[in-house]
């Protein structure tokens, strides 16, 4: 049985970020200002990622009191997950298109039909 996934604009912007790099490994602290997200909305979505299988994480390996900071996880697409951000990036090209096209078509003002 198939289970279909509710893609939601976070996870769009959240891909999207990841893809703009996608042989980085970012931490979070690197995804929030570039897919304007709250912390609150990026490490659930990240989590869930993790679990579906589309990111691994790992702790930067680095010496805390040599950086003079707290390591810093990292997240990286994993095969599974480039795949599903190139077709989820691709679903949301053809969307706008159709709305291009919709609204280039109608004679009002923001697309609304008359």
């Amino acid at each position: 049985m198939t289970t279909e996934r509710r893609i939601t604009r976070q996870t769009e912007q959240i891909l999207e970020t990841l893809m703009s790099d996608s042989r980085k490994a970012w931490s979070g602290s690197q995804i929030a200002p570039v897919a304007g997200l709250k912390s609150g909305t990026l490490y659930p979505a990240l989590l869930r990622m993790q679990r579906s299988g589309w990111l691994t994480c790992r702790w930067e390996d680095i010496d805390p009191s040599e950086a003079g900071r707290p390591r810093r996880r990292l997240y990286a697409l994993t095969g599974e997950g480039e795949r599903v951000a190139r077709q989820i990036a691709s679903e949301a090209d053809a969307r706008a298109r159709r709305r291009q096209r919709r609204d280039a078509a109608s004679p009002l003002p923001g697309g609304l039909p008359a």
